[in-house]
């Protein structure tokens, strides 16, 4: 058994922890936290959406995709919680969704994350990898 002496309130413990050590629950990395596999890949989409009245469509294509969802790569940019229909252009199946989060900006456009309202298996017309898949490291 290794004795540890804990340090005085407000101090750091410069020393190393035993390798069998309890370290209390861990974050996983997000890629483990998702509810369903991510594939990085593009697939062109139409997003219909109506503005003051108007029907209004834009053309996009994903970056990557889940059953939950996709990451588009569009000229556009939608606020957070903007909502509209969804197109997969391949299968014209169509999926209500909302923007998650604050589109990053890149050189393609915009990157933005959208979420189905409902899960929606078999959208993207694909199969995707098992839970806990890892792709080979090289």
């Amino acid at each position: 058994m290794i004795k540890q002496t804990l340090p005085a309130p407000g101090t750091i413990n410069k020393q190393p922890l035993p390798a069998a050590a309890d370290t209390g629950p861990q974050l996983q990395p997000a890629e483990e936290r998702r509810r369903s596999q991510r594939v990085i890949i593009q697939v062109p989409v139409t997003l219909e959406m109506t503005v003051s009245g108007t029907k209004v469509t834009v053309r996009a294509k994903t970056a990557s995709i889940n059953d939950h969802g996709a990451m588009l790569i569009c000229t556009r940019n939608f606020p957070v919680e903007t909502k509209f229909d969804l197109v997969n252009d391949r299968t014209a199946k169509k999926q209500s969704c909302r923007v998650t989060r604050t589109a990053i900006e890149n050189q393609q456009g915009y990157l933005i994350p959208v979420e189905f309202a409902a899960p929606a298996q078999g959208f993207w017309n694909i199969s995707f990898p098992p839970p806990g898949w890892k792709p080979l490291e090289n």
